[in-house]
């Protein structure tokens, strides 16, 4: 519109309109505040995905989940047979590979702890499970003894070159075990292969022909009978009168402890070193297990073993996960 003042609304309006379409020097900065932030977010991001492809390209399959053979599923830990049988079976978290692997540790173990047992003691086994209270209260029922062969740890006062020490001779040197002079020894009765061994403390050594009832015997542990009464007097060998700690009379007397004649040196399979309480409850239920199955104790308590170390590693593992 023309007129005086038309020239000056145009200029008005155009003002206007160019301030509005302007930006707000304000809104400019919050706009350019905000682009570096959202600019660094970017980049982070990007850096994170540049981190997850490096890992997955290092590792190749191992971010993967499968399921093994019963349905489980599982993280690929990338090992194959390829990279190398020995590797594959180190590092395999395959479960066939894992229970593999704790049998073959187990047996390295049981296979130490033998080598060591037999190495200290002389003599297999080194344990022996107590099954009667005739040694009581100095070694009780169910207790697992440690045995060595019986020329280990001999005393001075070892009589008759056998390595063993008599309750006599202790009492004289001051030797004990188990709280009384004396060793105590594991014997087959009557040297028979056949029969459970014992394991008595030897009181004293006789020599053949020997009328060890009328010599050395205590009188308090003859039940009364005379060297005429009993078979083993006089002394058909040489060897040891013994005794359970426990038992009133000596084993020699007939129908009394290990019902055996004189003990000859060539019986003992070892002597009583220590005590675990209780412990032999399990080496006994082996024993049982042993003659259900067929099994030799030796082969049961290793099998045995291997069970139960088997068990504990796999129960460690559960709790580790």
């Amino acid at each position: 519109m023309d007129g005086p003042d038309g020239g000056e609304r145009d200029d008005d309006r155009s003002g206007s309109r160019n301030e509005r379409s302007r930006p707000d020097p304000s809104r400019g900065d919050e706009t350019g505040n905000r682009t570096p932030e959202s600019r660094d977010r970017t980049s982070e991001s990007a850096d994170r995905t540049s981190e997850r492809d490096d890992r997955a390209s290092d590792s190749g399959t191992r971010d993967r989940t499968t399921r093994d053979d019963r349905g489980r599923a599982t993280r690929d830990d990338g090992v194959a047979i390829e990279d190398g049988i020995g590797r594959w079976l180190l590092e395999s978290d395959d479960w066939r590979v894992t229970a593999c692997r704790d049998v073959a540790t187990s047996l390295a173990i049981i296979a130490v702890l033998v080598l060591l047992l037999f190495g200290i003691s002389g003599t297999w086994p080194s344990f022996v499970a107590v099954e009667s209270g005739s040694m009581e209260p100095n070694v009780r029922e169910g207790d697992l003894v440690f045995v060595v062969d019986d020329d280990r740890f001999a005393g001075g006062s070892a009589v008759a070159e056998t390595g063993v020490v008599t309750l006599e001779s202790g009492r004289a040197s001051g030797h004990e075990r188990f709280a009384s002079p004396g060793d105590v020894v594991i014997f087959v009765p009557n040297g028979d292969p056949t029969e459970t061994p014992t394991i008595h403390r030897a009181h004293f050594w006789v020599e053949a022909g020997e009328r060890w009832v009328e010599t050395k015997a205590d009188p308090d542990s003859l039940n009364g009978a005379t060297c005429n009464e009993i078979v083993t007097c006089p002394a058909p060998h040489d060897g040891f009168v013994t005794k359970g700690d426990a038992n009133p009379g000596y084993d020699q007397l007939p129908r009394s402890g290990a019902d055996t004649t004189i003990v000859s040196p060539d019986w003992i399979t070892g002597k009583a070193m220590l005590r675990v309480p209780w412990i032999g409850e399990f080496r006994l239920a082996v024993g049982s297990a042993g003659a259900a199955t067929g099994l030799g104790p030796t082969a049961t308590f290793v099998a045995t073993g291997v069970i139960a170390l088997v068990l504990f590693g796999m129960a460690g593992g559960e709790r580790e996960s």
